[in-house]
């Protein structure tokens, strides 16, 4: 354990071993933190990588309760990660792999998977398309690098014939209480699954109602208060032990490390869509990494950035990516939902 003071600031670490079974992406072991600028700010902070963010976890606990944050650390971490390994189209070996190994013939889906393929499915069908899991494909022509080099015309045609979430068929599980079958799907050869658009918020989401749950059955009388925050989409348990909220910062488009606004989070989450770090320059003219899946190219006057507060963290993810997706109509459709937002165009 490392600690410090300086000028009243105090701060505990201990680096988390994580078995490699529980590991699959060799990711650095995570930190956890005991931070305490005085009594009224005191609390845990695990960090770790995962999914391209810098993830966290703020448990809002006194310093005598290492064990429980620990325990609370460890069983984040290993989510997190499984959650990433299996649905992460760059690894192999893993679900995501196994699942486009079997194109072309129909394949059992286990729960969690059914789960995430509805849930796209839902914003597929809101959208009218344009949320559409199958268009991760176009990555093999767009390079989202910050300069001027765009695909050729005929380079992004070649791929929309494999693109549409209409081609694959899948069915949700049956159960008559008598036979039971499992989910389905059938992915057509050449076509591939993405579930980049929906996998950090749904993690979020496991690991906040992971660790209540953990703190219901390990110690039910500790007053413990939880904030999640992977790479800005972040969902809490409710405000701060303090009765206080928990202050959120939203990142200004263009200024990393800005705060373009501060707010105040005392229960629920707040999902941000964006581009900021993702996009194309060419003749004064910037191309967003939202693209359309019936045309493979970029959406039209997207907004720069869209957060939203909901419920649950792929509640918000869903709202703020539609919205993006509607380009110039983004905040038509942000009203309609009657959901707190905050838009950001430069």
């Amino acid at each position: 354990m490392q600690q410090d003071n300086l000028h009243g600031f105090s701060e505990s670490k201990r680096l988390l071993s994580i078995a490699k079974m529980n590991n699959p992406s060799g990711h650095p072991m995570p930190e956890l933190s005991f931070l305490a600028a005085d009594q009224s700010s005191a609390g845990f902070l695990l960090q770790f990588q995962a999914m391209a963010s810098t993830c966290e976890l703020l448990i809002d606990l006194p310093e005598s309760h290492w064990a429980l944050a620990e325990q609370l650390a460890l069983q984040a971490v290993r989510e997190t990660w499984r959650i990433e390994f299996k649905f992460s189209r760059y690894r192999t070996g893993n679900w995501h792999d196994k699942v486009h190994q079997k194109r072309g013939h129909w394949q059992n889906l286990d729960e969690e998977s059914a789960r995430l393929i509805a849930f796209a499915d839902q914003a597929w069908q809101l959208s009218d398309g344009l949320f559409d899991i199958t268009s991760g494909i176009l990555r093999k022509v767009w390079r989202f690098d910050g300069s001027d080099r765009l695909p050729e015309p005929e380079q992004v045609a070649t791929l929309l014939p494999h693109i549409g979430r209409q081609k694959i068929q899948w069915s949700l599980p049956e159960d008559d209480g008598v036979n039971s079958k499992p989910a389905q799907l059938y992915l057509p050869e050449g076509m591939e699954l993405d579930f980049g658009g929906v996998g950090k918020e749904y993690a979020v989401d496991r690991v906040l109602g992971l660790s209540l749950s953990l703190l219901q059955k390990a110690q039910p009388d500790v007053a413990c208060s939880l904030l999640v925050n992977f790479g800005g989409d972040i969902a809490c348990s409710g405000p701060r032990a303090n009765g206080e909220p928990w202050k959120v910062g939203i990142e200004a488009p263009d200024r990393e490390g800005k705060e373009a606004a501060l707010l105040s989070l005392t229960g629920g989450a707040l999902a941000t869509s964006g581009d900021s770090q993702r996009y194309l320059l060419k003749e004064g003219k910037r191309y967003s990494h939202l693209l359309n899946p019936k045309t493979g190219w970029p959406i039209e006057n997207a907004v720069r950035s869209i957060t939203v507060a909901a419920p649950t963290c792929s509640q918000g993810g869903l709202i703020s990516s539609l919205a993006l997706l509607q380009g110039a109509g983004a905040e038509n459709l942000l009203k309609q939902t009657g959901l707190k937002y905050w838009l950001l165009s430069a």
